[in-house]
């Protein structure tokens, strides 16, 4: 059988773009993945525009929390994801780490911030490709 890969998205507030992207790995990666987000300042709640955009797709982000990097288990991830937002994690042990520019959508009307979950799909799936899990087809590839 094989290891999941063990992915983490981080971000500041841990409520918007990491919420939705450890949701994408969660989706795209089934049990190929153990899926983890956080925040370096978490604010204790996901924004419900955050949880309607992820409805509409048909998951349920308000069962996720809030957490904080000191909330994760030490160890070894195999890809850390920041969302663009200055945070580094240098005591977060990981394989490989990528910073995705990604625009913090918490005050975009609905429209825009559909935009930036789509985005952070796109951006999951080809981080999971590249790790070798086996993904869905049909979503476009972006860096």
């Amino acid at each position: 059988m094989n290891v999941p890969k063990r992915v983490l998205f981080v971000c500041v507030e841990n409520a918007n773009r990491s919420q939705m992207a450890e949701a994408f790995a969660r989706i795209l990666g089934g049990d190929a993945v153990e899926a983890f987000s956080a925040g370096s300042r978490p604010s204790g709640v996901v924004n419900p525009k955050a949880i309607s955009a992820m409805a509409e797709l048909g998951y349920e982000l308000a069962a996720h929390g809030s957490k904080s990097l000191a909330d994760l288990p030490d160890e070894e991830f195999d890809l850390v994801a920041t969302m663009g937002c200055g945070d580094s994690c240098p005591h977060v042990r990981t394989k490989q780490r990528l910073d995705w520019t990604i625009p913090d959508p918490k005050h975009m009307p609905p429209e825009e911030f559909r935009g930036i979950r789509d985005l952070i799909r796109d951006k999951v799936h080809a981080a999971l490709a590249d790790l070798g899990v086996a993904v869905p087809g049909g979503v476009s590839r972006a860096r």
